[in-house]
C-alpha cells in the first residue's frame, strides 16, 4: 500500500511544474504538459498487460520488477539533461506504476479475508484516490525550495526504503502460472487505450485543433471494440489478455460504472479549480494547493473509517450518501463567483472528497468482491484501466465545455473573466449532471457479497 501511495502520488506530482519545466528546459507550454499525459498514456496501455503478467511471477518477483523499474523512471528523470530524457523518465515511472494498482488489489482480496475487506481497503484508498488528487499539493510547497528536479530527488530515497523493507517482509502468495499471452491482443490494447486516452488528453489541453482530437478519439474506441471482439473469441478458444467475463458480475459491473463516473468528477474538480482559483481569483500555485489540500487529507483520514463502517453496515448506507453528496458538491461550485468566499471554496471541496471517500472504498470491495479469485488479476486491471480512460474523459469533459462557452461569449463581447467563469460554472453544470448517475447505480448495488462455493453472491440489504 506505501509503495503504491508514492508511486500512483507521482501521476499528478508534476502539474504545478510545468512554468519550470518551460523555463529550464526551454519547451512550450504544449509540450512541457506531456509530463503529464505521457505518465497517463503508458498507464493506460499498460495496465491491460498486467493481468497477465502478474499470473506469471510471483508476488515478490512482481513487487520487486514494478518498484525497480519506478526507480529506475524516477533516477532518469531526476537527472535529466534534456526534455526528450525527462519524457523518457516519466514513461519508464508510468510503466513501474501501472503494475502496483493490480498487484495491491489481488494481494489484498487474495489474503484478507472477506469481512476485514472494507477496514483494508479503506487505506488502500488512501493509496489509490488520494495520492493523485494530493499530488499538486505536495509538487507546490516542494517547489517553493528549489528546481523541478527536487520532486524526482525528494520520492527517490522514499520509494527506495519501501521497495528494501517491503522486499524484506513480503512473502509469496499463490503459485505463478505459465500462460502464453497473446500479442495481437496487447498491441491492439497499447493502440486501442493508449490513442483513446491521447486522444481525450488533446481536448484537456484546450487546443483549437478538433479534427485530429476526434479522429484520433474515434480510432482509439475502434481499436478497443477490435480488442473486445478479440477477447470473446479468446474467452472460448484460449486465455483471454483481459477476462470480460468479470463484467457479467452484475455487481463488479456496477462498481465499475460507478467508480468511473466517480473519478471523471474528481478529475475535472481537480482541473477546474486550480484554473478558477489562479487564473480569475489570482493565488499563486501553493495557496491553491494548501486551499485545496484540507480536502484530500480529510478524504484519506477518512478512508479506514469508512473501511470500518463498510465492514459493519455494507455498502448501500455509505455509498448512497456518498454519491449525493458529490452531487451537491458539485452543484455549489456551479455557484462560483469572484467573491465567493475562501472558506466556501474550502468546504464544498472538502464535501466533496469526503463524499468521494465514503464512495470509493464500499465500491472497491463490493466490486472485487464480487469477482472469483481466478479473475482478481483481470478484475483490478480493468479497473486500473478504465480509472485512466475516466481520468482523461473527466478533464478534457470539462475543459472542451469550458473553452467552448468562454470563445463563445468572448466572440459575442464579454470580457474575457467574465467569460471564463461563465465557461467553468457550465463545467461544473455537465460534471454535476452526469454525477447524478452515481445515485441511480448506488441504488441498485447490494451492501454485501458473500463468497460460496461457487463463487460470490451479492446479499441485499
Amino acid at each position: 500500500m506505501l509503495a503504491t501511495f508514492v508511486v500512483i502520488l507521482n501521476e499528478t506530482l508534476m502539474i504545478n511544474a510545468i512554468p519550470r519545466l518551460m523555463e529550464s528546459l526551454h519547451v512550450t507550454e504544449h509540450a512541457a504538459q506531456w509530463v503529464s499525459t505521457a505518465f497517463m498514456l503508458t498507464m493506460a496501455a499498460v495496465i491491460p498487460v498486467t493481468g497477465w503478467f502478474l499470473q506469471r511471477v510471483t508476488t515478490r518477483q512482481g513487487y520487486a520488477i514494478a518498484m525497480g523499474v519506478f526507480l529506475a523512471g524516477t533516477a532518469l528523470s531526476a537527472i535529466a539533461p534534456s526534455f526528450t530524457v525527462l519524457l523518457v523518465g516519466r514513461i519508464v515511472q508510468a510503466a513501474g506504476t501501472a503494475v502496483m494498482m493490480p498487484l495491491l488489489m489481488t494481494m489484498l482480496m487474495t489474503v484478507v479475508p472477506e469481512q476485514d475487506r472494507g477496514r483494508v481497503m479503506g487505506n488502500v484508498t488512501l493509496a489509490i484516490s488520494v495520492a493523485p488528487a494530493l499530488g499538486p499539493a505536495v509538487s507546490g510547497l516542494i517547489l517553493q525550495l528549489g528546481s523541478w528536479r527536487l520532486l524526482f530527488v525528494a520520492v527517490l530515497p522514499i520509494a527506495g526504503a519501501v521497495t528494501y523493507f517491503g522486499l524484506r517482509q513480503m512473502s509469496n502468495i499463490g503459485e505463478p502460472q505459465v500462460s502464453s499471452i497473446d500479442w495481437f491482443s496487447a498491441a491492439v490494447a497499447t493502440l486501442g487505450f493508449g490513442g483513446l486516452v491521447y486522444g481525450l488528453s488533446l481536448f484537456g489541453e484546450g487546443g483549437g485543433s478538433l479534427g485530429p482530437s476526434i479522429g484520433i478519439v474515434i480510432a482509439g474506441v475502434a481499436t478497443i471494440a477490435i480488442f473486445v471482439f478479440r477477447q470473446l473469441k479468446l474467452q472460448r478458444t484460449g486465455a483471454p489478455l483481459m477476462d470480460l467475463r468479470t463484467l457479467s458480475h452484475r455487481t463488479y459491473a456496477l462498481s465499475l460504472a460507478l467508480m468511473c463516473i466517480a473519478f471523471l468528477a474528481m478529475m475535472g474538480s481537480m482541473i477546474l479549480l486550480p484554473l478558477y482559483l489562479q487564473n480569475l481569483r489570482g493565488l499563486t500555485p501553493l495557496q491553491t494547493g494548501l486551499l485545496l489540500m484540507p480536502g484530500g487529507l480529510a478524504m484519506g483520514l477518512l478512508g479506514p473509517t469508512v473501511g470500518k463502517l463498510y465492514d459493519r453496515l455494507g455498502g448501500r448506507p455509505l455509498i448512497l450518501p456518498g454519491s449525493i453528496g458529490i452531487v451537491l458538491s458539485l452543484a455549489g461550485f456551479t455557484q462560483v463567483s469572484m467573491t465567493m468566499p475562501y472558506w466556501q471554496i474550502l468546504a464544498l471541496h472538502a464535501l466533496l472528497m469526503v463524499s468521494l471517500a465514503a464512495t470509493f472504498t464500499p465500491i472497491f470491495t463490493l466490486g472485487m468482491g464480487a469477482l472469483p479469485p481466478n479473475m482478481y488479476p483481470h478484475g483490478s486491471s480493468m479497473l486500473g484501466t478504465l480509472q485512466q480512460v475516466a481520468a482523461a474523459l473527466g478533464t478534457a469533459l470539462v475543459v472542451t465545455v469550458m473553452s467552448a462557452r468562454t470563445g463563445q461569449l468572448v466572440a459575442d463581447g464579454a470580457a474575457t473573466s467574465a467569460a471564463q467563469l461563465s465557461g467553468m460554472k457550465l463545467a461544473f453544470v455537465v460534471a454535476t449532471v452526469l454525477a447524478v448517475a452515481t445515485i441511480a447505480i448506488a441504488a441498485m448495488l447490494p451492501s454485501r457479497v458473500t463468497e460460496t462455493a461457487e463463487g460470490t453472491e451479492a446479499v441485499e440489504a
